[in-house]
This record gives structure tokens, sequence and C-alpha cells, in this order.
């Protein structure tokens, strides 16, 4: 039966929600039993990792799905009793927003507003306010299949505001930006609350934009594991966050022998430093990690971060999991001398220049960051790396092999692992590993016993015929891991290797890489979380196809230090770095 009708102060009400997807022969619980509710004029953040539900809670608030069980109101009306009333007063951005590609910034807006019936006389007031806010003005002309994947967003955002709703659902809007576009849609956002009273619901796996809600909901594997302010989750881990020092110890060594401490719950690395959480009630000289002398815990404020994972840990640890065993070594020795050497390395469409005459050296055993705004060249520059683009002009070393003049022998010593899991869906596990292996040359027992390994040490034995389409993301990743590693290559490539994928995966993900790199593999990392960027042991920024900045994590921060922000952020470094080379609002797409 419908809801009562609810007070105006809260914009959502949902009343033990329940959705189930039925896949192959499986039952999937999307979301299992959610009861909460949301103040409106408010910023609400549905936080949680890949198929946590929060895309399914999005599509039912918006009546594009029905719950099994249960029922949500939006504003005091029943969605399920009266789905358009609630489509009048709502707006929904899901992840993949239909631009078309081809029209124009203001066909994309004429498009919308004929779809959602906005007189002609409105118009031009409507677009004046949503260009100007989203910085989109100059670009009015310029197809949406050339804006970089922030000022699509920003495109994406426009259209879906070209009427006003009283809720606004964006589902994961950050997702696949860079930092400086991520911050520019939190202004918008905020913006629209501040400025025109609307009640805002953002949908987010980035743990640190958490901070930025008035109140979060916090969704895990279909359940609703916290609400509240975000400061409360912080202050609940007062006391257990800690900065570690270890004269004569590297930072990876010393992250993974804490990560097997009894009474640590989290550790990252963190500039030169270990940042770990520790059981409540842990006393910091209790903390004895093997092998390692001279250790010094400082107390270091506490994050959101700190609190989700807290509660994913102890659900993993209720269910009995434990981490996963790390893979053992692979064949590339630890050696002296450069991985990759690039200089004056150019890639030119026509006239544009994608890949500005850039140059820099990676070490062998490095872990290597190559970071930059979206079209800042960076994806263009990993696919010539990798043999798949040929450069305009350069030198370009990786592995021993000039990659101008012999791409597909070298292409035979690297290793590569997508942004979006080049894995073949319809093919179980095991199907996909027998492919990889082949594409990769191996035969026979060779062929067989690295099979053995993958399904063995990333711990798919039990999905071997599963059909890959339906794993989780987090075992998706870790077959997509393994394929790239079958051949043990002396160098691995990671184009944006855990967007989206679950706080835990992604800290297993990392101890697997830093064992890699401790055993001479080189390794080359895109990515947008800045955090992962303190894994690098020496990091390239970009922008508008040349480098900005290089050097390590702390050095960035050094330089980005000042007497308003004494202690910037990785992300404070970047953003400083992208602003002081943005002379004019001109963004291509690399």
């Amino acid at each position: 039966m419908p809801l009562r009708t609810e007070s105006p102060a809260k914009a959502l009400v949902i009343s033990n929600v329940t959705r189930r997807f039925r896949v192959a022969r499986r039952v999937i619980t999307a979301l299992d039993h959610v009861t909460t509710q949301t103040s409106a004029g408010l910023v609400t953040g549905l936080i949680g990792p890949d198929a946590a539900g929060k895309t399914t809670l999005m599509r039912l608030i918006a009546g594009l799905l029905r719950p099994d069980e249960g029922a949500i109101s939006v504003f005091g009306t029943d969605v399920g009793a009266n789905p358009l009333a609630v489509q009048g007063m709502i707006s929904y951005m899901p992840q993949h927003f239909g631009l078309y590609e081809d029209l124009s910034v203001r066909e994309n807006l004429d498009l919308y507003a004929d779809l959602q019936g906005v007189p002609a006389a409105e118009r031009p007031a409507r677009y004046a306010e949503l260009l100007h806010m989203t910085g989109l003005h100059p670009f009015t002309s310029r197809l949406a299949g050339r804006l970089s994947g922030g000022m699509k967003q920003k495109l994406g955002l426009a259209c879906t505001l070209i009427r006003p709703p009283r809720l606004l659902l964006l589902d994961e809007p950050t997702v696949g930006v860079d930092p400086v576009s991520r911050r520019e849609l939190w202004q918008i956002v905020d913006h629209l609350v501040r400025g025109a009273g609307m009640s805002v619901l953002l949908s987010t796996a980035y743990l640190d934009e958490a901070a930025r809600c008035d109140e979060v909901l916090l969704l895990h594997e279909g359940q609703l594991i916290g609400t509240g302010k975000p400061e409360d989750f912080t202050r609940a881990m007062q006391g257990r966050s800690f900065l570690a020092h270890a004269a004569g110890s590297p930072k990876r060594a010393l992250q993974t022998a804490l990560a097997s401490t009894p009474g640590v719950t989290d550790s990252l690395i963190q500039g030169e430093a270990v940042r770990l959480v520790l059981e409540a009630g842990m006393a910091p000289a209790a903390i004895q990690p093997a092998g390692i002398a001279g250790l010094t815990l400082s107390p270091t404020p506490p994050r959101f971060e700190d609190r989700f994972v807290d509660l994913l840990r102890a659900k993993t640890s209720a269910r009995g999991a434990t981490p996963a065993p790390l893979p053992p070594a692979a064949t590339a020795a630890p050696r002296a001398g450069a991985a990759i050497e690039v200089a004056h390395l150019t890639k030119r469409f026509g006239a544009f220049a994608a890949v500005d005459d850039i140059s820099f050296t990676v070490q062998h055993g490095e872990i290597f960051g190559l970071l930059g705004a979206n079209g800042a060249g960076k994806s263009t520059t990993f696919r010539m790396l990798c043999g798949l683009l040929p450069a305009t002009s350069g030198h370009l070393r990786v592995d021993g092999f000039d990659l101008r003049a012999t791409a597909a022998a070298a292409r035979g010593r690297l290793g590569y692992m997508a942004q979006k899991f080049s894995l073949y869906g319809d093919l179980s596990v095991i199907q996909n590993l027998r492919f990889f292996a082949s594409a990769y040359g191996l035969r026979g027992a060779h062929r067989t016993r690295r099979i053995s390994w993958a399904l063995r040490e990333f711990e798919l034995d039990d999905y071997a015929n599963a059909t890959s389409h339906d794993l989780p993301l987090g075992f998706k990743q870790r077959m997509a891991l393994a394929c790239a590693l079958m051949h043990e290559p002396g160098v691995l490539f990671l184009d944006e290797p855990t967007s989206g994928v679950d706080p835990l995966a992604r800290r297993e993900f990392w101890r697997r890489i830093n064992a890699l790199a401790d055993q001479g593999v080189t390794v080359l990392v895109t990515t947008h979380f800045m955090d992962e960027a303190e894994y690098c042991d020496h990091l390239v920024i970009m922008a508008q196809g040349r480098i900005l900045a290089s050097g390590t994590s702390e050095s960035l921060k050094t330089a980005a230090r000042t007497a308003a922000l004494p202690a910037p952020t990785m992300e404070d470094a970047f953003i400083s770095l992208i602003a002081a080379s943005s002379a004019k609002p001109e963004e291509q797409a690399a």
C-alpha cells in the first residue's frame, strides 16, 4: 500500500527496500532490507564500492525499477503508486549519461530541453546560467565527442539540470575524471544546494568525497552499514590513526610488515611514512612488526576512510575472510639501470600535439606514476609506451627494446591491464586464462603451470567455470591482473586499475603490486586516485601534452606548501600544478 505523506523536511524515505536480480541460475540480492531517510536541502552521499547497490537504489528512487519488497517516497509521494509525479520532481544523471557526441554542446542542450519540454522563451536565460556555472560557455560550438572527460561530465550535468528539479540524483558523477574536474563538479553541486535550495543524492566510490557531504549513507554488498554526518564517522576513529617510520626500512617493506602485524586494522603508504589504523583499544607500544627495528608511531588525524575500512574489516572478519596470499616471485630479477627511457617523445594528430616533447626515465623495479588531468596526453603516452600507438618523433625504449623499431617483440615482454578490464565476458574464467596464455605464446606444461598458478594465487579456483561477466568487480580485477602476469613480464602497465573497486580489494591489489616491484618488475601506473600516487617511487604530472613536474610524492607536496596550506595532500599538489599551468580555459581530448 502507498506510504503515508511525509514531512516536507524529508526528501527521501526508504522503508525496508529489497531488490533481487536473476543472473543465469543465480539470484543476486542487490539491496537487502534497506531502511533510511534523507533530509531536504542537503547533499546526501551514497557511499560504497562498486556493486554495493548504489545504482540500483538510484534507479528505484527514479521509478525505473520496482522493489521486490518495501517502498520509497520522494517529498511524501510514493514512487510505486505515482512514479510519474515523482519523475516530475527529480532529475537523474546516470553513470553513463547519454550525450550525443556528434552534436555540439549547444545542440545537446537543445535536445534535452526538447525532451524535458522547456519552453523556447525560457531557454536563453537557463542556458546562460548553466554554461556559466559549468564553464562551458567558450565551447558551445564544440562537438561533445571532442570534449575531455571532465567537460563531458559537466555537460551531462548541465543537460540534467535543463529543468530545475527538487531532487537531483547523481550516480558517480566524478568517476574517471581528474581531481581538478572533481573539485569543479563539487563546486557546482554546492552552488545548487546552497544557492538554489536543491536536494542532492550523490553516489560515489571516492571515500574522500564523503567529507564534502552533509550526511552519508554507507552501503556494502546491498546492506546499509551506517548513516550519519561524516564528521561523526571520523570522530569515532580518534586515537587510532598513526604515521609509522622505521630508519633503514624501505616504505614498501615497512607497510608489508605492518599489514600482517596483530592489532593493525589498516596500513597505507603515505609519502615516506606508512599510515596505519590500530584496532580499538590497541596501544601503539604493543605494535611489533616482524623484522622491523626502530619503529616510531606518531599520531595523525583520522579520516572518513578509516571508519569505512574499519566497518568493512569487521564484516569480512565475521565471515572468516583472510587476506589473499601474495604471488610468488616473478622471473624478472632486480637489476640496475633504466627499464623505460623516453626522450623528446612527441605524438601529433594532424596539427594537434597530444604529446609534446616529453622526457623521463624509469628504473628497473620502480613503481612510476603517470598522472594528469583529463585530456593531458597521458593516455596517448601510455599507448605509445605499450607499443600500441606509433610515436611521431622521439626516442622510446622499454625493457631494452626500441619501440619505434621492434614494437611487436617488445609487447611480448610487457604486461598490460586495461582500465575497463579487457576480459571476454562470455567466456569463463578458465577459458580467459587459457586464451591469454596462448596469446602470450605459452605452450604445453609451462602453460598448464601458469594457469594453475593464476587460479591458486589469485583465489580464482571457486570461480573457474563462472562466466567472467558475472564476477564481482574485485574478482574481475584479480583475473585481469593474473592475465597480465601470465607470461611473467619485466614491465607491467596498469591503466586506472582500481577505479570503483572495493577499498579492501584496492589494498590487496597494491600489496601484490608492491611485491612485484620488490621482485624486480617495473610498474607504470595511471590513476585518478591521488592517494595511490603515494605508492609510486617517482611521478610525472602532465597537462596539455607536456610534463609540468616530476619527482617523489613528498617533493611535489613540499613544492605546493604555502602559509595557507601548510600540509598539502597529493591532491592539493596536483590541483596547484594544474591551476598554475592553465593560462586559458582550453581543453583538448588526448
